[in-house]
C-alpha cells in the first residue's frame, strides 16, 4: 500500500518476476482542500463570561481531520483485505505525519501483516521505479 493523505494505491506482487500490479485505487479530494474551503461557517463568537473573550477555535484543523478520516478508510481496507486472506503480508510507504495516523487506527492483527514501513511518499511514482525503490522489501 502506498498512501498519502489523500490517495491510496494497494499494489499485489504476485510472485518473483512479476513485478507490481495496481489492484485498487482510493482518493479522498476533501484532504488536498484548504482549511477554509473545508469549513462551511466561520467559528462562532463565544460569550466571555469573565474570563477573556474570543473566538472557539477547532482543536483539530478541518484538513488534519479529513487526513484521520482517510487513514480510517485505508484501514479498514486493509482489515477487510486481511479478514477476506486477501494477503499474507503488507508493505505500507506513507508521508512521516500520514503513517503516525494510519499506525493508530490500523488493527492489531493487521498491523502484525505488515512486515515493512517506509515513511516516504511514494504515491506519484510510477511501477517500475516503485519496484527499485521497494527492493529491499520484495521479491520482485
Amino acid at each position: 500500500m502506498v498512501a498519502n493523505a489523500s490517495l491510496a494505491k494497494l499494489y499485489a506482487n504476485l510472485g518473483p518476476n512479476k513485478g507490481l500490479t495496481l489492484v485498487k485505487e482510493l482518493i479522498h479530494p476533501e484532504s488536498r482542500q484548504k482549511n477554509a474551503e473545508l469549513v462551511t461557517d466561520r467559528s462562532g463568537a463565544m460569550a466571555a463570561n469573565g474570563s477573556g473573550g474570543g473566538s472557539m477555535q477547532p482543536q483539530t484543523l478541518p484538513k488534519q481531520h479529513e487526513a484521520k478520516v482517510f487513514a480510517q478508510q485505508i484501514a479498514q481496507e486493509l482489515y477487510q483485505g486481511r479478514a477476506a486472506n486477501a494477503f499474507r503480508r503488507a508493505i505500507l510507504v506513507a508521508p512521516p505525519a500520514f503513517m503516525g495516523m494510519l499506525n493508530t487506527v490500523i488493527d492489531g492483527p493487521t498491523a502484525q501483516l505488515i512486515t515493512d514501513r517506509f515513511e516516504k511518499d511514494y504515491t506519484k511514482t510510477p511501477e517500475n521505479e516503485l519496484g527499485d525503490r521497494l527492493g529491499s522489501a520484495i521479491l520482485l
